[in-house]
């Protein structure tokens, strides 16, 4: 009897074997997802900015002088560092659940399946292609707001910590959002009803503490405050709440989500089902 194993075609791509990273493959796919966005740039990076603008437009030079420093802080200055945070967060959100839903709707979720990549490189390379769209249009808008809002640097350290963990944080929200949904209106719910809501009610244009209760109680147990708060404490250092806090709790969420993402690539969740 003919010995089929011997008598198989050489060549035939076989189940990935190999141990450790596939670096390789991390690296084109998170090629990819910035060469994405990148190349409408015009609509991912631009369009936020003039957005940001017209918000910096509004709330800081149609009221100047009637709007009073908060806690010895210029309000444009006050408001910048979270407009900024609030790019950051949106467009990273908008990088991987738009990317994971069109490659759903459009059949091309074979480019990233196909390849021999793990759960964990999937994670790693969306959850870096969102953070680098939401950093780049925080940088581009920091640059933008500058004319109207003499920025300092208190901290570096909060300045980075933030952004990385806000961004990666989101990018990482926007997966599952990209998985959860079967067509644009499902996602466009998310980010009209949960992802806007929570930017803008984080103390983004005012004091929380200024709130009624129990609202600005409920606002301390908004991740989105944290970020917010902290990103703005590297400018301005003065934070409304626990700088320390923050950071222990973007640090573990970041963890959670990190494992949450592995698990859903491994399980094939609205992907492969």
């Amino acid at each position: 009897m003919t010995d089929l194993a011997s008598a198989r075609p050489a060549g035939l791509p076989q189940p990935r074997s190999y141990e450790g990273v596939n670096w390789i493959g991390v690296k084109t796919l998170y090629l990819r997802e910035v060469r994405r966005f990148w190349k409408v740039g015009a609509q991912t990076v631009a369009a936020p900015v003039v957005t940001t603008l017209l918000y910096m437009l509004v709330f800081v030079v149609a009221l100047q002088g009637a709007r009073p420093p908060l806690h010895g802080t210029p309000f444009a200055e006050f408001v910048a560092p979270g407009l900024i945070m609030m790019a950051i967060l949106n467009n990273a959100f908008a990088n991987a659940s738009s990317s994971l839903i069109q490659a759903k709707i459009m059949g091309t979720s074979t480019d990233f399946l196909t390849p021999p990549l793990s759960p964990l490189e999937l994670t790693i390379g969306f959850s870096l292609g969102a953070a680098t769209r939401g950093i780049a249009v925080g940088l581009v808008t920091a640059v933008c707001v500058l004319p109207f809002a003499k920025l300092g640097v208190a901290n570096v350290a909060a300045i980075l910590w933030f952004s990385l963990t806000a961004s990666l944080m989101m990018g990482m929200l926007g997966v599952f959002a990209g998985l959860w949904a079967e067509k644009f209106d499902q996602l466009a719910a998310v980010q009209n009803f949960l992802i806007m809501p929570m930017t803008f009610l984080s103390g983004t244009f005012y004091l929380v503490d200024n709130l009624p209760e129990p609202f600005a109680t409920i606002s301390h147990f908004n991740p989105i405050f944290y970020m917010i708060d902290g990103f703005r404490y590297g400018f301005i250092g003065h934070a409304e709440g626990d700088v320390w806090i923050g950071v222990a709790m973007s640090a573990v969420l970041t963890l959670i989500l990190s494992w949450a993402c592995w698990r859903v690539f491994k399980s094939g969740w609205r992907l492969k089902s």
